[in-house]
């Protein structure tokens, strides 16, 4: 009864044995899933870092392409201002001088004007002179 007891016993041991290895096979297999896993997320993260990093500095040299482009264009504008306010300047000192021109013009009209008529009259004074003239003896 002892020895059946014994041998009943040693083979459940046994079998409890072989349950524990596969059991402690399972999980050392399941920790080196986990470390797999572990380990591609660690290199997924790196790359993650790695591509913010990229973007970061991209993003960077895009703006600082954009900041110099404003001051660039900033920079021409102002420029295209001051042509401008220039332009203005010459428009209204021409514009002045035109004024100046015109009347001067009317003025010379007015004069030749009254030239021609003057002489006009001249001539009419010469020629009823002449005629006077014709006639006395």
């Amino acid at each position: 009864l002892i020895s059946s007891a014994t041998k009943s016993l040693r083979m459940e041991t046994e079998i409890l044995e072989k349950k524990l290895q596969d059991a402690q096979m399972k999980l050392a297999e399941k920790d080196g899933d986990k470390e797999k896993e572990i380990q591609n997320l660690k290199r997924l993260i790196s790359d993650l870092e790695f591509q913010l990093t990229m973007e970061k500095s991209n993003n960077e040299s895009f703006l600082d392409k954009l900041r110099k482009e404003i001051k660039h264009k900033s920079d021409e504008l102002e420029k295209l201002t001051q042509e401008k306010t220039q332009l203005i300047h010459s428009l209204s000192q021409v514009q002045e001088e035109n004024s100046l021109l015109q009347d001067t013009v009317r003025r010379e009209c007015e004069e030749r004007f009254e030239l021609t008529a003057a002489l006009g009259r001249a001539r009419e004074q010469v020629l009823e002179l002449r005629r006077l003239s014709g006639t006395l003896p």
